[in-house]
């Protein structure tokens, strides 16, 4: 039996005219603009297409920046020109102030400091003079002083520390004045014949104001150890030399005026230590530029009329 499958095929399909697909296609493009028209004349449109302030709306929200929080970071609206310029004068006034009061900080700071160290450097002044009235050496005081004092008070200093290499105490003093007693009284035996007679002459024509009591020798020495206990040094040397056996207190009148002299060189430290405007120093060796609060303010210069 024969395969007729093969040989049988569809008939051929008539191909489309170019005229009717034109005509189709035409058709369409009216029926869409009449539809498109009618919708736009009922305000369909406006609902299913979005306007274009929502669009520049979406698109503003899409651009917020996030945090790391994933919070929006709200964009502040910019400022006007007059709003600018007032921020920027308020920042520039905040600005004046905090320098205004970091340079009184400073100023505070540094008068501080220099108040420290003028009180550092009296207490310096008070361990040396209970070192020196003590007859102890001064050790590391004397470093403190040269530090401190040497280029404020140099003699001062140098005395000072010249000083506490031979010390003296006022009780030594006072102990040196009683064992010398004996020979400052009954000196009158080494004088000569003429300094006698020139002694006894005088004293009878020395008008007296005080008691021939208080003339004696043993009154002049009473008074010499009150005035050292008073301090008085000046007043004890001075009743000394007025004894007749002085010759024999060369040595204690020597000491006695050392020890007045490092006294003086002690109170001129201090009062430096409080008012010296310039030349004082720290420990560390600085110069101390800051007035002392304990000095009196220059005047004013007068006003021009």
């Amino acid at each position: 039996m024969q395969d007729y499958s093969a040989t049988i095929s569809p008939p051929p399909l008539r191909p489309r005219s170019r005229g009717v697909t034109l005509f189709v296609a035409l058709v369409a493009f009216v029926l869409g603009a009449a539809v498109f028209a009618w919708a736009s004349s009922q305000g369909y449109l406006s609902k299913v297409l979005p306007r274009p302030e929502a669009q520049e709306t979406a698109a503003v929200v899409l651009a917020v920046p996030t945090d790391e929080s994933g919070q929006e970071i709200v964009p502040t609206p910019p400022k006007s020109t007059a709003a600018q310029m007032a921020a920027i004068g308020s920042v520039e006034g905040r600005l004046a102030l905090l320098e205004d009061r970091i340079s009184r900080i400073d100023f505070q700071t540094d008068a501080a400091s220099g108040n420290a160290a003028r009180a550092e450097g009296l207490l310096i002044a008070f361990a040396a003079r209970r070192m020196i009235d003590r007859g102890e050496p001064l050790s590391y005081v004397a470093d403190q002083l040269r530090l401190r004092f040497m280029n404020a008070q140099p003699r001062a200093v140098e005395t000072i520390i010249a000083f506490s290499r031979s010390p003296v105490t006022i009780d030594e003093l006072t102990a040196r004045l009683e064992a010398l007693s004996p020979q400052l009284t009954v000196a009158e035996d080494k004088l000569s014949l003429w300094e006698r007679a020139r002694h006894e002459l005088g004293s009878l024509f020395v008008v007296r104001r005080d008691s021939s009591a208080l003339m004696t020798p043993s009154a002049r020495i009473d008074r010499a150890r009150v005035m050292l206990t008073a301090h008085r040094i000046d007043n004890a040397v001075s009743e000394v030399e007025r004894l007749p056996g002085a010759e024999a207190a060369d040595i204690w009148i020597t000491d006695a005026r050392r020890y007045e002299q490092v006294q003086q060189a002690l109170d001129l430290l201090e009062t430096t230590a409080m008012l010296e405007p310039s030349r004082l120093q720290d420990a560390a060796g600085h110069k101390i530029d800051q007035p002392s609060p304990l000095a009196t303010p220059a005047p004013a210069p007068p006003k021009p009329e």
